[in-house]
């Protein structure tokens, strides 16, 4: 049912019923409509209450209507809101626990609101490249003033309702132990015989010197906003509530969001909104699969991934211990996690009671049989096969039964770390990326063996820790470090042909990445990367890398933690910059393999790092190892640093269009190392078929 119809006395209710959030979706706008039409035909109601059932009074549009017909469909909210403005009998919003978007404009269309303290009160349309489009940029600033409700919509962040107890979006804020349905049926009754009946249009919005506040609050969303156009057009719309009638500011809200539901923009945040709700569904795997309890964690290994993996489960309440075979070690990765608490304490992000609860979460050990009854245990030990089997025997040996055994490999066969026990069927992959109390994105590694329920616990432990959890199948690399390969195979290439490390970044940077790919590398450890790549040179024999990176390794340039890799480093300062030895390094390196440097764009920088990324991903869907093309976008925006604006490599060469982005990989197939760029037989697929990959 959409929504419920029932009468108190000379009370009509009309509850909003469509889980989980009562999003207002055509049948729920119908019901609503109907409702209000059956109350006013009624002479026994001589008032009307509008709540929620459930936990909220309604979330906004119904997502699952998002660019359908539907969504537009009548009646319209707008045609619903008018419904309820233009009732000859007074109505009431009853609001509880989450009033946003379509929900909290309805509400302003009612002639009251009442509310319980808690409730979340929001316009975030902003966070989805869009603008509130049925009157909340007219009817907000009405009731809570100009600047309040600008830096509401601007920024979508909601407030708690008991702090907007003053001002007069409420008419009242009950007790927290009142019942809102009692409580709003007495304050319907009071009202009953009012009029003339207040509607929040008729307000008018009084500003002093309103023009000097706007042109100030443009200045400052215009910096702040970067690629996004919406927070501006918020700010636009909400200057109209001033100087236009209330109709026109209506009209002009309308054709701003209009214009802004077609852009770019708007469309990658939707995808990725979409994306993120998509990542934690598995097709085999019901949302009703048995999970199991996970009260008590362990890792292996204080490093920077362990001690950060710690942190997780200590912010999530979820006591951990570390296990070091060196009491130095353990000293000194325990000693940085009360460091990080501290920092994140003197900057007020942290109250000094969380403090003392996550420190006292997290305790150390140097013995296996002290984590034996751990039931999660992960493992963050070097990122070498020989040093996880003996890890992963030992933990055989020592966990208690139906405990999971996680590896946090970034590359290695999560089927062969299984095979090391005699219980693969407990045996995953979690990839946490560096800073793992930072980084949103964990990839979970599904080995043939893994057990659904234990997939099922690590997708829900994921959102439990706060964490981006994207299922992904076992290869090297898996789906984020196989696609960043190619990725810095090509940055590589480039600096052979012509480029140095700063052209390189600054391209891919105003793009819209977060870091280019030397920046990254001198982040992450240049090290590491060489590694890798002699393993490859090993197992891979066939594949070609530029060796520039081999010879800044050889120089003992590992990065920021070295002070110099690509770029020199001061201390305190993460500023890179440039060293002209480095620079000299790869222009010889160019001359000794004869190769002519040339001058190399920008648009083929980004082309060439982007699309190497693109078909791999390609290839990624095709061998399965990727569920959706969307779950290849999620991993790259909250793991790789990929820009929102953008939606993802997989949905920016949709953007772009399939033939396009084929073309440029066929003719980069027929220049130097052309053995990179075979195109995905995927890609060419869908190229030809007309279709993307978010099709």
């Amino acid at each position: 049912m959409s929504a419920e119809y029932q009468v108190h006395g000379s009370v009509a209710v009309i509850t909003l019923n469509n889980p989980p959030v009562n999003g207002l979706g055509h049948a729920t706008r119908s019901a609503a409509v109907q409702g209000m039409q059956q109350a006013l035909a009624d002479d026994a109601v001589k008032a009307i209450v509008i709540t929620g059932a459930g936990k909220a009074f309604s979330g906004g549009a119904d997502i699952k209507e998002f660019n359908s017909p539907k969504a537009l469909a009548e009646p319209s909210l707008h045609s619903l809101i008018r419904t309820v403005e233009e009732s000859t009998k007074p109505v009431v919003a009853a609001i509880h626990t989450v009033c946003m978007g379509g929900g909290l404009e309805l509400a302003l269309g009612c002639n009251y609101r009442v509310a319980m303290p808690g409730a979340q009160i929001a316009l975030p349309e902003v966070k989805l490249g869009l603008l509130p489009g049925a009157g909340g940029t007219q009817r907000l600033p009405r009731v809570l003033g100009l600047e309040m409700a600008l830096n509401m919509i601007v920024s979508g962040t909601p407030v708690a309702s008991e702090k907007l107890a003053n001002t007069a979006i409420f008419d009242v804020v009950f007790a927290a132990d009142a019942n809102l349905l009692e409580s709003a049926l007495a304050f319907a009754s009071k009202v009953a015989d009012a009029r003339p009946l207040p509607t929040v249009r008729e307000r008018k919005v009084d500003y002093p010197n309103h023009e000097a506040f706007l042109q100030f609050s443009r200045n400052t969303v215009k910096a702040m906003s970067g690629p996004f156009p919406a927070p501006l057009e918020c700010v636009e719309c909400v200057a109209a509530s001033v100087s236009m009638k209330f109709e026109d500011g209506l009209k002009f809200e309308r054709e701003r969001f209009l214009k802004l539901i077609q852009t770019s923009e708007s469309k990658s945040l939707r995808h990725a909104f979409f994306s993120e709700r998509q990542a934690s569904k598995v097709p085999d795997v019901p949302a009703d699969t048995p999970t199991r309890a996970i009260k008590k964690a362990a890792v292996i290994g204080a490093g920077t991934m362990g001690g950060g993996i710690a942190m997780n489960f200590a912010n999530a309440g979820i006591p951990v211990t570390i296990l070091e075979m060196k009491a130095e070690a353990l000293e000194k990765g325990l000693a940085t996690i009360r460091k990080n608490y501290e920092n994140t304490l003197k900057k007020g992000k942290l109250t000094q009671e969380k403090f003392d609860q996550r420190v006292a979460l997290i305790s150390g050990t140097m013995n296996y049989e002290e984590i034996g009854d751990a039931d999660i245990v992960v493992e963050a030990v070097f990122e070498d096969m020989g040093v996880k089997e003996a890890v992963f025997r030992k933990l055989d040996q020592v966990m208690k039964q139906g405990a999971i055994l996680a590896s946090n490999t970034s590359t290695l066969d999560v089927d062969q770390i299984a095979a090391f026990t005699a219980r693969p069927q407990d045996v995953i992959g979690t990839h946490f990326f560096s800073p793992a109390n930072v980084m949103k994105l964990l990839e979970i590694v599904r080995g043939k063996a893994t057990g659904k329920d234990v997939l099922a616990t690590t997708l829900a432990l994921s959102k439990k820790l706060k964490k981006t959890g994207v299922v992904s199948g076992v290869c090297d690399g898996f789906i984020g470090n196989r696609m960043i390969e190619q990725y810095s195979r090509q940055a590589g290439f480039l600096l052979e042909e012509g480029c140095l490390p700063e052209q390189v970044d600054k391209a891919v940077e105003k793009f819209g990445f977060a870091m280019g790919p030397f920046r990254m590398g001198d982040l992450a450890g240049n090290d590491i990367g060489w590694y890798i790549r002699k393993r490859r040179y090993v197992e891979s024999p066939e594949i070609t890398y530029s060796k520039t990176a081999d010879l800044l390794c050889e120089m003992g340039r590992y990065g920021q933690k070295t002070g110099g890799g690509w770029y020199d480093y001061k201390a305190g300062d993460r500023k890179a910059y440039p060293n002209e030895e480095v620079n000299a390094m790869i222009v010889k390196h160019s001359q000794d393999i004869g190769v002519v440097r040339r001058k190399i764009s920008d648009q083929e920088i980004v082309e060439r790092l982007v699309y190497a990324l693109v078909n791999e991903g390609a290839q990624i869907l095709e061998e399965g190892i990727a569920m959706r093309a969307s779950d290849i976008d999620m991993v790259y925006l909250t793991g790789y640093g990929f820009p929102l604006h953008r939606g993802g490599p997989m949905f920016y060469a949709d953007t772009v269009g399939l033939p396009n982005v084929l073309g440029t990989i066929e003719r980069l197939a027929r220049g130097r190392h052309g053995e990179a760029w075979k195109p995905a037989p995927l890609l060419v697929k869908l190229a030809a078929e007309g279709k993307g990959f978010n099709a």
